[in-house]
């Protein structure tokens, strides 16, 4: 299998059925109705009569229960008839549905979770942390905010998170309605694990690389048989960090070319500055005191060209948002639509009832409504 080539097609139907005639020209033999109405009343006109003196006893002794009802067998049989008109026009009642194509992509977000990332930043009017700010625009960039972004309905999409060690928090999933769940559980690291703070960078660049590298196998297991119609157009890698890699087995850069020989993108985006500030309670009132040397602009550069990716950098929560906005631009989703109706057809039970009616017709006539001569 291509490494990013794979399809998820979703059938759905709508709730509205939708009615067709296979031949409406049929109906046109409902016309013919009126002029043969007329020319029968004309017809019965010209009966045979019998003499009488006088017609008044008749007249006076009323009309019968059946003299009511002579008119049932001609209403039978237009009832008849235009059924049968119906049933040759052949009505079919379909079901429309539409079964979407879609190309999605697989992202992995790679998130840094260190110290550093205390740093605050002004987001809607608050003052939060930046890793604060990184999880609610992540979480605009995945469901959309009702602006200017839209969401990704149609991506696999993950998170990773790193200090000294990278950690899956969210694997790859279609299922965007657990993802603020899994963002709750997302912390800095704690005063009292300062053994676990650093900046892995490399590290968690390879953990995202080598969970794409397998993104079909774990669609395949979401979506069962339906794996195989869901295509990856492309696989990307968002890194967020506002530090330089100081910990793990792995450089930056090595695992940048190790994604881009697996087809995977990277967009790298600094947070912050050239150095970190972090605000502290004290006696004394609020300080501010340097959390970190900033981010390292040169190697994240870097590794985005290495892919084809793209760098940035973040200064406030707006700027992250019009980044946001920029990549979503750049990897599209592909949906292609094809609607089609599945048709039942409604004319046998049509022509059974006409020929039913046709016969009571003829039965009523031949002895309740019988005529002589």
């Amino acid at each position: 299998m291509h490494p990013i080539g794979l399809t998820i097609r979703n059938l759905r139907a709508l709730p509205e059925s939708i009615m067709n005639f296979e031949s409406p020209w049929a109906i046109l033999i409902l016309l013919a109705l009126p002029p043969l109405l007329i020319w029968r009343s004309r017809r019965s006109g010209r009966g045979a009569s019998i003499r009488f003196s006088t017609t008044r006893n008749a007249a006076m002794a009323g009309r019968s229960l059946r003299q009511r009802m002579r008119v049932l067998p001609l209403a039978l049989r237009l009832l008849a008839l235009v059924l049968l008109a119906i049933a040759i026009a052949r009505p079919q009642k379909g079901l429309q549905q539409v079964r979407d194509l879609n190309k999605g992509i697989a992202i992995e977000m790679v998130v840094d979770r260190s110290g550093s990332m205390a740093a605050e930043m002004k987001y809607a009017g608050q003052q939060l942390n930046r890793l604060d700010v990184v999880k609610r625009a992540f979480s605009d960039f995945v469901l959309g905010n009702g602006r200017r972004l839209k969401g990704r309905p149609n991506d696999l999409v993950g998170m990773i998170t790193f200090a000294r060690y990278p950690d899956t928090v969210c694997p790859l999933t279609l299922a965007h309605g657990a993802l603020p769940r899994f963002l709750e559980t997302v912390r800095l690291v704690r005063q009292d694990e300062r053994s676990e703070d650093g900046t892995a960078i490399g590290d968690a660049i390879a953990l995202a690389a080598a969970r794409l590298k397998t993104a079909e196998d774990v669609l395949a297991q979401q979506v069962g048989g339906e794996g195989k119609d869901y295509e990856i157009k492309s696989k990307v890698i968002i890194v967020l960090t506002d530090g330089a890699n100081n910990a793990g087995k792995r450089a930056p850069l090595e695992a940048a070319e190790m994604a881009a020989g697996w087809g995977i993108k990277i967009y790298t985006i600094g947070v912050g500055g050239d150095e970190a500030i972090t605000s502290r309670g004290g006696i004394f009132g609020t300080f501010k005191i340097g959390s970190g040397s900033g981010v390292d602009e040169a190697t994240l550069k870097a590794v985005a060209q290495a892919t084809g990716g793209l760098y940035r950098l973040a200064t406030d929560a707006e700027s992250l948002e019009a980044i946001y906005r920029e990549i979503d631009e750049l990897e599209q989703s592909e949906i292609e639509s094809v609607r089609f109706v599945d048709y039942e057809e409604k004319f046998p039970a049509l022509a059974v009832v006409a020929l039913i009616l046709i016969g009571l017709e003829t039965l009523l006539g031949s002895t309740l409504f019988r005529k002589i001569p």
